[in-house]
């Protein structure tokens, strides 16, 4: 398949598009799901089963998606991904009772499962094996810009025009995922050899090179996904005085000038460098939030964390691309946000644990022992991930 040569063509552009509209629609509804559960009349134990659908159905989904990835054309699953995306926000805005919610729940689940693999195998596809880490870099800022900006509209909306017309929106943008990918060119049709390649290989549940990667993408996003679940009750229990709702508008800030200014040494610096960096950024911004008191102690924990997981985020998920052969890049993505999953789902579980068991001040305490861990993996792992950058 000829590849552009130019990170920015039309293309790059359309299915970075096509990204930060699926985000904007999943990140929407997040926020808005547990309370719109008890309004339906869902207890708050059934509430939390809802919440967490979308991540048990994506980790028991990733390896048949990253295996149809590398069959099919990219174009066709991230269609389908957000046709089932529109349906299931769809249904959210429709439904009658928290039973039909959780059904509905399952069928956007397939496609957000559907969407993040074959959207970063795609892009993938598009640009130069020599520039992918650039080209994940800004594709990165398009998911940051979307994780920041969504929740922000979505909870300040649903306080205005209540929960279903505020849903509307995320169903909209689900729906421009759709409209968006018409207008792609190159719909990444994998060629007769890669197809080959990829059924030869039987059903593969994990890119074997990728596990690593998985394993220290599911450690840095632990504390990441519990922060964005629960800074506010978070802030609240300590009674901290802090503008809580500037902390993540500060972190995609940093996160996009931070990507946009090291664009070039993702596909050069090896992946050590980038790891010591971010667990040195983990363990500021897990301290900076276990002392805070003040805004500026919440500003610097917010810089501290999109350097502790915005760049290592990045740099994980283009060194998957570039360790696991072509016919195996669907399968790889998925085995990424297969970690990513695991780090979505427990981490807030575990941060449920702790804040029932634990005096409040433990609540980020807990997550330094992720440093240590993500070291250990690094370490027994080193030359195969530092290698990445060399198979250009």
């Amino acid at each position: 398949m000829a590849k552009k040569e130019s990170v920015f063509t039309k293309d790059v552009v359309l299915v970075m598009m096509a990204s930060f509209f699926f985000i904007f629609s999943n990140m929407y509804c997040n926020p808005l799901i547990n309370g719109y559960a008890k309004e339906l009349g869902a207890s708050s134990a059934f509430a939390g089963v809802i919440v967490g659908m979308m991540s048990i159905v994506a980790m028991f989904l990733r390896p048949i998606v990253g295996n149809l990835t590398d069959r099919f054309s990219k174009y066709r699953l991230a269609l389908w991904g957000g046709l089932l995306s529109f349906i299931g926000v769809a249904g959210y805005v429709l439904t009658p009772n928290s039973g039909l919610l959780i059904v509905f729940r399952l069928i956007n689940g397939t496609g957000y499962v559907l969407c993040t693999v074959c959207m970063t195998t795609w892009l993938s596809y598009l640009v130069p094996l020599a520039h992918v880490g650039e080209a994940m870099s800004f594709y990165g800022i398009m998911n940051a810009l979307a994780m920041a900006c969504a929740p922000a509209v979505s909870i300040n909306l649903y306080h205005v025009i209540g929960y279903r017309p505020a849903i509307i929106i995320s169903a909209f943008s689900a729906l421009m995922v759709v409209v968006t990918v018409q207008f792609v060119s190159d719909r990444a049709q994998p060629s007769p050899k890669q197809v080959a390649a990829a059924k030869a290989g039987h059903l593969k549940l994990i890119q074997k090179d990728c596990i690593p990667i998985a394993l220290i993408v599911a450690l840095i996003a632990m504390p990441y996904f519990t922060t964005q679940a629960d800074i506010v009750t978070y802030t609240e229990q300590a009674h901290i005085p802090v503008a809580v709702g500037f902390y993540f508008l500060i972190y995609a800030a940093v996160l996009v000038l931070s990507r946009i200014f090291l664009r070039n040494q993702f596909d050069t610096v090896r992946f050590g460098v980038w790891l010591y960096v971010s667990v040195i950024a983990t363990v500021f911004y897990l301290l900076m939030l276990i002392f805070m008191q003040n805004n500026w102690q919440m500003a610097l924990a917010a810089i501290g964390m999109a350097v502790a997981y915005g760049l290592l985020y990045s740099v994980c998920q283009s060194t998957a691309m570039m360790l696991a052969p072509s016919s195996e890049r669907g399968l790889a993505s998925a085995t990424f946000f297969l970690g990513l999953d695991v780090g979505m789902s427990f981490g807030p579980i575990i941060a449920g644990l702790v804040d029932t068991y634990l005096p409040i001040r433990a609540f980020y305490l807990v997550w330094l022992i992720t440093v240590p861990l993500i070291l250990i993996i690094y370490w027994a792992n080193r030359k195969k991930l530092n290698s990445a950058v060399s198979r250009h």
